[in-house]
């Protein structure tokens, strides 16, 4: 496969049985082939994600000196900056974040762009109700009751980054393999994210090992199956790696900015063989999800 699937999901929202049947039908396809599909006809809407992106730019506008005082480790709450060079090994992502979750911590929003925390809080509600909605679609793939996944997956289990690639014009020079993110694979259960559109853009590598571009669709969000959902499933669903290519040398003034929430499990979920048919032919020993997620988290790189 070399076009990542676009699934309407529409009919999910607003058809009978059998086209619910169908959407369901064509997410287990792309996740068993690839492990990734754009999606439309969610609530997400455009307005809100442009919205999103002109307070995020804002933010990342400001001095770093400014935006120093949110600094945080990756995985935490507030700005993760750019991260140094490193002595060995691959070298750093281009790339600052800012991210937030569902916990109140006033003191991580940035005083100077006030609209940010209302419009990235705004679009990371529509993605956790459209992420619920998936997991019964997955539920509904397998054969399993409605709210299988979605009452092992809160609502309030997740966590939100807002990624910004700088244009190469700004970040100067750019290391022999060096990328906007490296190759990885994401550790939870979905993410979502929505993409620019761009040259140095996101890639996935397919089951052949062959990295493919995956375009930005107007309006369409790109939905990841994470490492603990492949495990519960036996494999038979995919867990992509994929990565974002370098700010490119024939468009220096492309930057972009990718908003993205990952869904995870509550972490005294039991992960173990789906009681299905449908489940994969792998046979993992049963783990809770935290455990799972404390074993891979700091671990992303898989090359």
């Amino acid at each position: 496969m070399t076009v990542v699937p676009l699934v309407d999901l529409a009919p999910w929202y607003r058809g009978d049985a059998a086209a619910r049947r169908q959407v369901a039908t064509d997410v287990d396809r792309a996740l068993c082939e690839l492990g990734v599909l754009n999606v439309t006809g969610h609530p997400v809407s455009a307005a809100l994600t442009y919205c999103v992106r002109e307070e995020a730019r804002s933010f990342f506008a400001q001095p770093p000196a400014v935006k120093a005082a949110l600094a945080c480790f990756p995985g935490g709450r507030g700005w993760v900056p750019p991260a140094p060079p490193g002595g060995t090994g691959a070298p750093p992502d281009l790339r600052e974040q800012f991210c937030f979750g569902p916990e109140p911590e006033p003191g991580t929003w940035p005083t100077g762009t006030p609209s940010l925390r209302p419009a990235a809080t705004a679009f990371a509600a529509g993605c956790a109700a459209l992420a619920a909605e998936l997991l019964r679609v997955l539920a509904l793939a397998l054969d399993l009751p409605e709210d299988f996944f979605v009452a092992r997956c809160p609502a309030d289990a997740w966590a939100a980054d807002l990624s910004w690639y700088p244009a190469r014009s700004a970040v100067g020079s750019v290391a022999p393999g060096q990328l906007r993110v490296g190759a990885h694979t994401d550790d939870g259960v979905l993410a979502l994210t929505d993409h620019q559109a761009g040259i140095g853009g996101l890639q996935v590598r397919t089951p052949d090992d062959e990295w493919v571009d995956a375009p930005a669709v107007p309006g369409a969000l790109t939905v990841n199956a994470g490492d603990l959902l492949a495990r519960w499933t036996g494999d038979r669903w995919r867990s992509a790696p994929h990565r974002v290519l370098p700010p490119p040398v024939e468009a220096p003034a492309e930057e972009l900015l990718a908003l993205a929430l990952r869904q995870d499990a509550d972490p005294l979920a039991l992960v173990e063989r789906l009681p299905t048919p449908a489940a994969g032919p792998t046979r993992y020993p049963p783990v809770t999800a935290g455990e799972f997620l404390r074993d891979r988290r700091g671990s992303v790189a898989v090359g």
